[in-house]
């Protein structure tokens, strides 16, 4: 069958709308009909050539849609429900998986199309690379099951959508890697889609005191919003000076835990920089291939520990449902999260917006 995608060719080149060829399902596969998709930083990294990955391929995966199809296997969803989905699949057989860390699978492998299968998706007649496995950028997503999870039908879907990954990475980094507890004091280094989530989930989990730092005082205003209770100005010509000494000011001598939601090496050090004695700084953003961090050895000294985060430490099965529920709730909020709304024609305006910094999630919305 056919469909519209937006397919990334080659670094510094746009994507291009073309039609593209998708597949039936395979017994333990899911057609989806993809009514919204966020546009996430990894997927700007991605055609930036930060994160390197095959060519040709379709970007995009932080979906919401409805099910158009099923497998012969497949019973967990079902034709006409609506779901989202995530990068996090599973085989549910290896060591990650049965230790309950199915986000760590070792066996991807499993959820792919073996070789020599007609591929999922192709484009004039050769397969097409699936980013992330999914390739939500498009009209149609051809995922393995356990890619998606069934959702209540009056969740709006664009909402819906950013628990795929922002929230899901955001949250899921306060509540699942870090464990925040209660009473304790919290630094997030960038507010965009992750960073708010982060924030949002330090709320829920009863942080006293949560520091946004950030280069853009309209992100700092927004922060406060989601659950900022002081916001710190960077950049060399800010009023607030140095970070590090900014949060350890407001902490009275540093912080419990501390996020690096953008990905910069600088960032990771100052997030780890900024800790009190026993603090976790967690690195969340996604920091471009090739590079090195480099830490002072002393801070080791007092037990500070720094530590990576994938996904969130998902569950996905379990904890977007959970995140669903805090929305439901109004613990969460995901309506205000989304920026821009944009057609599927105007993603590279959608690039250039959050490469600009203006906007905390846009999604590509499809008739």
């Amino acid at each position: 069958m056919k469909a519209k995608a937006a397919v990334f060719r080659e670094k510094g080149v746009d994507l291009k709308i073309e039609e593209v060829e998708i597949d039936n399902p395979q017994p333990n596969e899911v057609l989806v009909k993809t009514v919204a998709c966020g546009v996430c930083h990894s997927d700007l990294h991605f055609v930036k050539g930060s994160i390197l990955g095959p060519v040709p391929t379709i970007p995009g995966h932080e979906p919401a849609g409805v099910v158009e199809a099923v497998g012969s296997a497949v019973r967990s969803v079902a034709v006409g429900d609506h779901v989202i989905a995530c990068t996090s699949m599973f085989c549910g057989r290896c060591k990650q998986c049965q230790q309950g860390r199915p986000y760590l699978c070792m066996d991807r492998r499993a959820c792919q199309r073996k070789k020599g299968d007609t591929p999922r998706i192709s484009l004039d007649g050769k397969p097409l690379t699936q980013f992330a496995d999914l390739s939500a950028f498009c009209e149609k997503m051809l995922v393995h099951e356990s890619a998606v999870v069934k959702i209540d039908d009056d969740i709006p879907l664009d909402s819906a959508s950013l628990v795929g990954c922002a929230v899901t990475t955001g949250v899921g980094a306060a509540l699942n890697t870090a464990k925040v507890k209660p009473g304790s004091t919290v630094a997030v280094f960038g507010a965009g889609g992750i960073g708010i989530s982060i924030i949002q989930g330090a709320r829920i989990a009863g942080a006293k005191q949560i520091i946004a730092i950030d280069l853009v005082p309209e992100k700092l205003d927004i922060a406060r919003k989601f659950g900022a209770t002081h916001t710190i100005l960077g950049g060399p010509d800010s009023p607030d000076g140095d970070p590090v000494k900014a949060i350890k000011k407001l902490s009275r001598g540093g912080v419990d835990y501390a996020f690096d939601a953008v990905g910069l090496t600088q960032l990771s050090q100052q997030s780890f920089y900024s800790l009190a004695p026993r603090g976790l700084a967690i690195i969340v953003g996604a920091i471009p291939h090739g590079q090195k961090l480099e830490l002072d050895p002393g801070h080791f000294y007092v037990e500070k520990s720094i530590i990576g985060c994938f996904m969130g430490s998902n569950r996905f099965h379990i904890d977007a449902l959970d995140y669903l529920d805090f929305y439901k709730q109004e613990r969460l909020d995901l309506d205000s999260m989304i920026s821009e709304r944009l057609p599927l024609e105007d993603i590279n305006e959608a690039f250039k917006m959050m490469d600009g910094g203006k906007v905390t999630r846009t999604v590509i919305t499809f008739d």
